[in-house]
């Protein structure tokens, strides 16, 4: 079992992503987190494969964020998501480590879905190592 967490401010967004999730991929564990201070939280204890990360986050940045997690948790998945789609943050986000970027103006939920299935079967295939795409 894939084991997910959201971290996103705008609960709107959460919720709709959390369902599209769980509609393609029911066995997947899903939870969510609205700063940063509670992300970090969930992720000592919840240990997620996949992270769905705002870049903006009240308090710290989830750029920030993801430099913490990867620090103790590298094989963690980190799709940053942003309605920025600048190439200063595609850069600050590969460099925070992440392995994904997506523009929340320009990706639809299938083109979510279809990356979440691309990081699935590579997970399969390299045995979890993460790979950085689409930076």
């Amino acid at each position: 079992m894939v084991k997910t967490l959201i971290v996103e401010d705008s609960i709107q967004f959460r919720h709709l992503l959390k369902e599209a999730l769980h509609t393609r991929f029911p066995a997947m564990d899903i939870h969510e987190a609205q700063d940063g201070k509670e992300a970090m939280q969930v992720v000592k204890i919840f240990h997620p494969d996949l992270i769905f990360m705002d870049i903006r986050l009240p308090g710290e940045t989830g750029l920030e964020l993801t430099q913490k997690i990867k620090r103790d948790f590298p094989r963690a998945n980190i799709i940053i998501l942003t309605n920025y789609d600048l190439p200063e943050y595609r850069e600050a986000a590969s460099k925070s480590g992440a392995n994904h970027f997506l523009s929340k103006g320009s990706s639809n939920r299938e083109s979510i879905l279809t990356l979440v299935e691309s990081i699935l079967s590579d997970r399969h295939t390299d045995n979890g190592d993460s790979k950085t795409r689409n930076l």
